[in-house]
């Protein structure tokens, strides 16, 4: 493991939940949320994103998959922002723009310690499997403000499979490009010396 790694775990009355993520890894995933979609999604963050990952998540799937979402999104955010560090030589912003058939995901960030989330588009079908559609656009919410980023995500195509897929896969890719270490700086990329 490098040493942008963080362990992060989450008790609430919903959900029991614990991550282990390594920004500089291989793409190995660990998942087990509990909902099958949303394994996949997870593992192709990971594997897109080069970030060896583990989910494990004991959540209220009786009620629905809201809280198991939301909050594996939290927990991922907090473990994102506690891995990047001080930030100190990341490249920081990136915009990445994945297809898949006819669907694409367009995933524009900033590792600028200032929380946003901003999102266009509707999802095709109001369900994957027992993964409600719209929990992709609230996990990403999700993530953006805990992980202390600005994130804009956009969807658009016909099959909210692909869909979904298209906008993991550029959300990690995203994430990949921004926190890679760029040789040239030694300092924070940013001129208040600080994100």
């Amino acid at each position: 493991m490098s040493d942008r790694t963080a362990a992060v775990t989450r008790e609430t009355g919903e959900t029991e939940i614990e991550v282990v993520l390594d920004l500089d890894g291989d793409g190995d995933a660990t998942i087990d949320t509990g909902v099958g979609f949303f394994d996949h999604m997870l593992t192709a963050l990971a594997k897109h994103g080069l970030f060896d990952l583990t989910v494990r998540c004991d959540g209220d799937l009786a009620i629905d998959d809201h809280h198991t979402v939301e909050d594996v999104g939290i927990t991922l955010g907090e473990a994102f922002l506690e891995a990047v560090g001080d930030k100190r030589g990341i490249v920081r912003y990136a915009d990445r723009r994945v297809p898949l058939d006819e669907a694409v995901g367009d995933v524009v960030l900033d590792i600028s310690g200032r929380p946003y989330f901003q999102w266009s588009g509707e999802f095709s079908q109001p369900s994957v499997g027992e993964f409600t559609s719209d929990m992709a656009r609230h996990f990403f919410e999700s993530f953006a403000l805990n992980a202390r980023v600005t994130l804009h995500a956009a969807i658009e195509g016909e099959n909210a499979h692909h869909e979904i897929e298209a906008l993991f896969k550029s959300a990690a890719r995203a994430l990949d490009d921004a926190t890679r270490i760029d040789d040239r700086r030694s300092d924070t990329p940013s001129t208040k010396g600080t994100l």
